[in-house]
Formats: structure tokens, sequence, C-alpha cells
């Protein structure tokens, strides 16, 4: 009973833990996107789980056929140099594995960054999204309006975000739409999706960017093509404009819930040129560290942390040998007014 004891253990945590799999967002794609990423971590699983079978079968093997036993007491096996067949196994199989996942991650890379192929005939629907602490702002602006803490987008459609951040490196995450993305300062990024499933998903920051990174998910909602018409001339008719000190006052507050404008503060608030345009504009030259000047303008309002002009070592260079050392409290950089 002691001897089977680990193995009730363990068969009782998968019967606990397996049916926790069904709620896992990423393997239950709505979108072409997602369900590209979800065909490749199956994939990845199933060879890992195959090595591992084959590794555990010959561990078990080697464990039952050369066990000390009474028959083959005293027994010494013959000194053997080595066999290079099994050697030559045990390099190629690995070298096989790791290229075969190299190939398919690659073309998985190629294919998510780029507009699903079903959908490669449509214009995409562009989609500004802009972080800031600890928020998201999502800017439409083909249609002139601007939602903070949710995004609607209509089905069977292309979408393409364009990303930057207000203040620290975030990144923006649908899991059941499409793979995460960062959002940077200074630059945009670009993440495609599409949904096939009319719904409503949960986006996220998924990395790590600050205290309330973890307040910053939003709604995703995906609505019918006539659904989604109706809902952008509803805020047209009914949402307040966005000035630009209601936009500063977005950028300074901590946390906010859903808000809707009828238009967007790209019109003051321009975000980052492409790396073209930071190289140049029109023939006046722009500093690569830039972009926009009204984005700078509102980056100062989540500054980065600076590193502290004075050391510990600034002081006395060559200190006692008797002395300790000297030692500085750790200092935590946070934005101004969090």
């Amino acid at each position: 009973m002691k001897k089977k004891g680990p193995l009730y253990a363990l068969f009782l945590s998968l019967i606990l833990l397996l049916p926790g799999c069904s709620s896992i967002a990423v393997l239950n794609p709505k979108g072409p996107s997602a369900r590209t990423l979800s065909d490749t971590i199956i994939l990845s699983i199933i060879v890992m789980l195959g090595v591992l079978a084959v590794v555990y079968i010959l561990y078990i093997f080697v464990l039952v056929k050369y066990r000390a036993k009474k028959s083959n007491e005293g027994y010494i096996p013959e000194h053997e140099e080595g066999n290079k067949v099994l050697e030559a196994i045990w390099i190629i199989i690995p070298i096989i594995i790791v290229a075969f996942l190299s190939v398919v991650t690659v073309k998985t890379t190629t294919k998510v960054e780029n507009v699903a192929a079903e959908y490669n005939d449509q214009k995409p629907l562009v989609i500004y999204a802009s972080s800031s602490n600890w928020k998201w702002h999502f800017s439409y602006p083909e249609e002139g309006i601007e939602t903070v803490n949710y995004v609607n987008m209509p089905v069977h459609r292309a979408v393409e975000f364009r990303m930057y951040s207000f203040g620290s490196i975030t990144s923006l995450w649908i899991p059941q739409l499409a793979g995460q993305k960062y959002a940077m300062s200074d630059m945009l990024t670009t993440l495609h999706l599409s949904a096939d499933t009319e719904g409503s998903y949960i986006g996220k920051n998924a990395n790590f960017s600050g205290k309330g990174f973890a307040h910053m998910e939003f709604e995703a909602l995906v609505l019918s093509n006539k659904g989604y018409e109706d809902w952008v001339k509803e805020v047209k008719e009914t949402a307040p404009k966005l000035t630009e000190e209601e936009f500063k006052g977005l950028l300074a507050a901590e946390y906010l819930g859903r808000k809707t404008y009828s238009s967007t503060h790209l019109e003051f608030s321009p975000p980052p040129g492409n790396h073209g345009d930071h190289m140049s504009g029109g023939g006046k030259e722009m500093d690569m560290d830039n972009g926009s000047q009204e984005h700078q303008d509102n980056k100062e309002i989540h500054p980065s942390p600076e590193p502290s002009s004075e050391t510990e070592f600034d002081g006395d260079p060559h200190p006692e040998v008797d002395q300790p050392l000297p030692s500085s409290p750790v200092e935590e950089s946070t934005h101004e007014g969090h």
C-alpha cells in the first residue's frame, strides 16, 4: 500500500489539475492568428511529451534489465570504450528536433506578423493603442473616435493595432485573438489580428510595468459589422469631444473606468513617427530619440526614472580596510504622483 501511495497521489493530482486546462484562453482561439499560435504551442507540447516518453521508457528499461539481483551477484560487466552508433543517435536526434521546432517557429512568426490569409483582400481597420499608467487608450483615426480601457472591433475584419507608450514599456495581449506585442515610447509597433467569432474577450498588459500593471485589463468586444457601425454612429452622436486638457488629465490619473470620446488625441498629440519619419520629416531633420514634439510633451507626465547622479563610491576613493564598505538604501523610483 505504501508503494502505491505516490501513484494514487499523482493520479488524484491529474484529476484535479487537468480540468483547469479548459480555461486556458490561449488554447481557446477565436481568430486565425491566435489559432496559429495555439497550434504551434500544442505541437511543441506533443514533441516534448514524445521526448519525455522515450527518456522515461529507456530509464525504466535500464532500471529493470540491469538491476542488481541474486542471479548476477558479483557480476562485473566488460569494459567498453563507447558505442559510435548510440553516440551518433543521441547527437543527431536532438539536432533534428531543434531544427524542426525552429522551422515551425519561423513559419509561425512570419504568419502572425502579417494579415491573415483569409483577410488579405481587406483594408485593415487601424486602431492606435497607447498605454499610460495604468490604462489603455484606443484611437480610431478612420472613425474619429477614442475609447479608454475597452476596444470594439467588427467580426471577420482585419485589424491593425499600432502601439506606443506614454510611460514605461507595456505589452498588449488579447490571448484569444493574437499574441502579445510590446508598446514602447518613441516608436510604433504593429500587431495584426482578426476575430471569426463574436464575443467578449479579455485583454491585458502582459509586461510587468509597475505597481498598477495588474489593473491594465480591458474588454475586447467583437461585434457584427452592423453592430460595430451602429456603435460608431452612437459614439459620434452622443460622446463628448476629447480636448487636450482632458487628455492630459487622463494621462495623469492613476486608475480609470471606461471612457468614450467623439474625437481622438491624435489630432493634438500625434503618435511617434516610424523609423523613416525619425530620420527626416519633409526635408527637416528630426531627433532620432524624440518622435513628435507633442508626444514628448505628454511623455513628461510619466517620465522615466533617472539614475542618481551620486553613488556610494563618490566619497573617499580609498576606504580603510578595517572599515565596513558603505551601503546605500535601495531607492524606488516611481512615476510622479503615483
